[in-house]
């Protein structure tokens, strides 16, 4: 994107505007920039990253204040002790690179491992990784940070020290998690249940432990968190609460810098997060493999394109997980399930009916991937065109829910993300493994300039809602508002016997397609309310329009929002 030129007042208030479609369930507000813009998981988050970029900061100074302010103000969602995928176009050069700052694997001995509770793969220090977002951040801003690392760091340190509010739907994944929260770890428990009870909406939290904890971060970059007494007392915890995290573990923890993955489209040149993230394996090439449909005259969500999709995306899903990992060929086989005769495959047998399924695959399907994983995104473009598109994690709400003593950081439980049943899978638990995970940042560009940005948490549901809302305005042209804004959907892929294909939406899903859905082979399940945001999370997107202006959509499914100058 050439740069954007600079309005002759100065700074203008971002335009918020309303959008509403006739059909549309959830409304989507976008809002209007001229020079830069940020979206991102709470107001506050947001406010943070804005600040930077009017301050003169870039994109990846006011990714490293968002990053870290979510961390503070969405605790259950991700944080220092998480994940980070992170996108960034370079508009001098027009490339895209990814920071891979996934949690790896600390040190353990498999076999030892596989003979504790299975519980202990999901709570508490022995489902812990070794955290990867403190370290994305500081080899992303080593690389492309104009402001210095502590001004970037400080907004989050402040708001720690002063308080996040919780907001209405903040508290609903409190109240998710009550009984995590209140499972036996104290320092969780200091700061998220207050008087030991659930923080009502409007409450002000301070967490001075994560303020310190960041102003160390703040002061000596990213040693700050992996060694010193930050790194001490998380290593202290593991050592007595049967973690797998040792110093030498998080001392030679590096995020890496790598190519992204992606496909042409209609046109366009769809980019996505590699291997340890397997999301993109499912979406980019069901994506594909429906580019040469003409879907009839119905709209994409009429009973026979769901159908469609759905057959699609039976073999898609299965194929993602069965060869995607933290190794080398990940990548190679990435590139397999996208060539033309993969594609081919894939089209012939979405051209088959809905048969009953009679055997499991084995593709190393861990169980609680299929829980909503606790996840945020956001998207930051600067003045001169620089993207971040970036997602972040704690595996599931509130992680490992638990707090090494005095860093006031929600670990990750991102050990639950592995494989423990095939020695061969390239999800396999091993020590320095990063687990794979569903998290995709996305790009779309159109002859090397972009056109959108998105990403959306919510575990399985991330690629479908990626695929549902890119189709929706790819291919049916539908104003993103619209796509973002309509009936949620997914697909439910069995992989036991006597389990049924399961088409799952919210609940304005229209009745005649439903029963039309059913008479086609498909279970329906209507799960939640419109707009809920539970299952169907908050898609969150930035539209890059021709005239050089930026349009920020926040779905209000989670607590999102948009501001831009």
């Amino acid at each position: 994107m050439a740069p954007i030129r600079s309005c002759l007042v100065g700074f203008v208030v971002a335009i918020a505007v309303a959008i509403r479609g006739e059909a549309t369930p959830v409304t989507i507000v976008s809002v209007a920039a001229t020079h830069g813009i940020v979206v991102a998981g709470h107001p506050q988050a947001t406010a943070a990253g804005l600040a930077v970029l009017k301050s003169g900061g870039n994109a990846i100074d006011a990714a490293v204040a968002t990053s870290l302010a979510l961390g503070v103000a969405e605790p259950y969602a991700s944080g220092l002790g998480g994940k980070l995928m992170l996108l960034y176009f370079e508009a001098a050069t027009r490339k895209t690179y990814v920071v891979d700052a996934m949690d790896a694997c600390g040190s353990l001995n498999v076999v030892d491992y596989l003979k504790r509770p299975a519980a202990d793969r999901s709570y508490g220090y022995g489902s812990a990784c070794v955290p990867g977002l403190a370290a994305g951040l500081w080899l992303a801003h080593r690389k492309w940070g104009a402001h210095p690392w502590a001004s970037d760091v400080e907004p989050a340190v402040a708001l720690a020290e002063t308080g996040f509010a919780v907001l209405p739907k903040s508290r609903e994944f409190f109240d998710e998690q009550l009984k995590k929260l209140r499972r036996g770890d104290p320092e969780i428990a200091r700061w998220y249940l207050p008087n030991g009870e659930l923080p009502a909406a409007g409450t002000i939290l301070r967490n001075p432990d994560l303020a310190t904890t960041m102003a160390l971060l703040a002061t000596h970059g990213r040693d700050g968190f992996y060694r010193g007494p930050v790194g001490a007392a998380i290593v202290a915890a593991m050592g007595k609460n049967g973690g797998l995290v040792t110093a030498t573990d998080l001392a030679n923890y590096e995020a890496r810098l790598v190519d992204p993955v992606g496909i042409t489209f209609h046109g366009f040149e769809i980019q996505s997060t590699p291997p340890p993230s397997n999301g993109s394996a499912m979406f980019l090439p069901a994506l594909k493999a429906l580019e040469d449909e003409s879907f009839g005259a119905g709209p994409l969500r009429s009973a026979a394109t769901l159908d469609l999709i759905g057959r699609v995306w039976r073999s898609a899903e299965p194929a993602g997980y069965r060869v995607i990992g933290d190794a080398p060929e990940s990548r190679f086989y990435f590139e397999k399930l996208i060539a033309p005769d993969a594609i081919r495959e894939l089209r012939a047998k979405a051209a088959l009916s809905l048969p009953p399924r009679t055997e499991a695959a084995s593709i190393g399907f861990p169980a609680i991937e299929r829980a909503v994983g606790a996840t945020t995104h956001f998207i930051i473009v600067d003045s001169h065109g620089n993207i971040v598109c970036a997602t972040q994690s704690l595996s599931v709400h509130f992680g490992a829910g638990v707090v090494p003593p005095g860093t006031g950081v929600v670990l990750n439980n991102s050990m639950s993300n592995f494989d423990f049943d095939d020695p061969k899978h390239l999800n396999y638990v091993a020590a320095g493994r990063r687990p794979r995970s569903t998290i995709s940042p996305t790009l779309v560009l159109r002859g090397g300039r972009p056109v959108l940005a998105l990403g959306v948490p919510g575990s399985t549901r991330i690629p479908t809602s990626l695929l549902e809302v890119l189709l929706d305005r790819l291919v049916w042209n539908r104003p993103l508002a619209e796509a973002i804004g309509d009936t949620r959907f997914h697909y439910i892929i069995p992989w036991k016997p006597g389990e049924e294909e399961t088409f799952e939406a919210e609940q304005s899903f229209p009745a005649t397609q439903a029963n039309a859905l059913r008479a086609l082979g498909w279970k329906v399940l209507l799960s939640e309310a419109a707009g809920q945001g539970k299952k169907f999370s908050g898609l969150n997107a930035v539209e890059f329009n021709a005239d050089g202006t930026l349009s920020g959509f926040a779905d209000p499914r989670r607590s999102n929002t948009a501001a831009g100058y």
